[in-house]
């Protein structure tokens, strides 16, 4: 049996890669590990509120562990983090961290190289599926979802739940899934939870970043080339 950590950014791509892990009895998931932005609280990129990821791993019933991030880390800075996070998980024993990337290269082989430094192995439960058919049976098996942060260009869904209406609705060049990083989102409901996450939405806020000089100046795989704007819905315990 393989002992190992899954990497939960509490989104919809995490809960459907758990649940398939779930399926599977040679893998034993010790811990869901979550990066946290340390000063305002939240999940790194999604900014959800960590009351929140706590319920979503009660509910699971698998022990939460979170690494702690200042704000827009530096990538050295990340990878020191992350490099001591895993030689933790490799003292208790753990060889594979489980990811729930769907197709993009550069991030893939970016976390491969560092889980080899670790001595750890990757594994990818939706990698190159199409992600058309992975929403489709996101719904089919009953999982739910709240957008919880968008491009600037997609405010009008920002703190929507996802529908396959809401999917057909989406412009042609988004993926459905927001696997470029169009949108990130909370799972609140679906067979990998023992009972559902009551939430209620906030305050939509708009924050815009500056564009890092260089690529050592961040822990994006891909920054972009000029200040990226993001809407946020603000998910509050129910």
């Amino acid at each position: 049996m393989k002992k190992c950590i899954f990497n939960w950014s509490g989104g919809k791509d995490s809960a459907l890669a758990l649940y398939h892990c779930l399926q599977n009895p040679e893998l034993d998931i010790r811990y869901l590990v979550t990066t946290i932005n340390d000063v305002v609280d939240r999940i790194s990129m999604h900014g959800v509120r960590v009351e929140l990821l706590e319920k979503q791993a009660e509910s699971i019933g698998i022990s939460l562990y979170q690494v702690r991030l200042p704000e827009m880390p530096g990538m050295k800075e990340y990878d020191a983090i992350m490099r001591s996070t895993m030689e933790h998980f490799r003292v208790e024993g753990i060889t594979h961290a489980i990811f729930g990337d769907i197709f993009l290269e550069d991030l893939k082989n970016y976390r491969d190289a560092r889980l080899a430094e670790a001595g750890m192995t990757g594994i990818y439960p939706l990698w190159k599926r199409d992600t058309t058919e992975l929403i489709n049976e996101f719904f089919e098996l009953g999982f739910e979802t709240v957008i919880a942060c968008t491009q600037e260009r997609l405010e009008r869904i920002v703190g929507k739940e996802i529908t396959p209406e809401l999917v057909m609705s989406l412009p042609e060049d988004v993926d459905v899934c927001g696997e470029n990083g169009e949108f990130h989102t909370f799972a609140f409901k679906g067979p990998i939870f023992k009972q559902e996450i009551p939430y209620k939405t906030g305050e939509k806020v708009f924050r815009e970043y500056a564009a890092p000089k260089n690529t050592d100046d961040t822990c994006f795989s891909s920054p972009p080339e000029k200040p990226a704007g993001f809407w946020y819905c603000d998910l509050l315990p129910a």
